[in-house]
């Protein structure tokens, strides 16, 4: 939903990977943006409205994005989403920070401005696998965000490494990369990029979203 800079730059880069992508707009005009190029549907009208939604197929949809430049609609299409037409990977643009973690609470992702890249928001969207990461010239060695359950909020990166035998590369907090000391902890919002062996990268994903192991 929303067919700004950011909804057209990410309905052109799922299109690219290959899926069939609708698009939501309330101004007929904003699809423009898309390029004569896209193939996918184009639904003008109310992205929280049911029968917009049922019209740009959200009865099959696999993932829904509300990036229209409207906090309150976003949360509210996102809400609908996911618990209306039980859509499972949705994901919130929001442009006031400070209510993410209401959002939160919510069941619903957030990605504030600030922070938001298209590769942000096709990771909270797509299986993972679907984008693209780094790899060793061989193959065997991928570096790609991993997301971490909550309850790992506070927790060192020293006791991450050590759980997933993993290294991590670096982290992207508030919009700034770092590469965290040894005292350094998780922190909510954080983007943490790991090395892994490519054959261990489902295992670790487990292991991270279960609770930090008790001691």
């Amino acid at each position: 939903m929303g067919c700004g800079r950011v909804g057209a730059s990410l309905a052109r880069s799922l299109e690219r990977a290959g899926h069939e992508v609708a698009v939501i707009d309330q101004e007929e005009s904003a699809f423009r943006r898309l390029g004569t190029s896209f193939e996918g549907r184009c639904v003008t009208g109310v992205g929280f409205d049911r029968d917009t939604l049922i019209e740009a197929g959200i009865e099959d949809a696999y993932a829904f994005a509300a990036v229209s430049s409207g906090d309150n609609s976003n949360i509210l299409a996102a809400r609908v989403a996911r618990e209306t037409f039980g859509v499972e990977n949705v994901v919130a643009r929001i442009y006031d920070p400070g209510r993410a973690e209401v959002y939160q609470k919510l069941g619903i992702p957030t990605v504030a401005t600030v922070k938001w890249t298209s590769d942000q928001m096709l990771r909270r969207l797509l299986p993972h696998g679907h984008v693209p990461e780094f790899t060793d010239p061989s193959g065997t060695i991928v570096m790609a965000e991993t997301p971490l359950a909550a309850s790992w909020i506070g927790r060192p990166y020293a006791e991450i490494e050590t759980t997933t035998r993993t290294r991590v590369a670096f982290v992207v907090r508030m919009g700034e990369g770092l590469i965290p000391g040894p005292d350094a902890v998780y922190q909510e919002g954080d983007l943490v990029y790991l090395v892994v062996p490519r054959r261990r990268f489902a295992e670790v994903e487990r292991l991270l979203d279960a609770p930090p192991p008790v001691h």
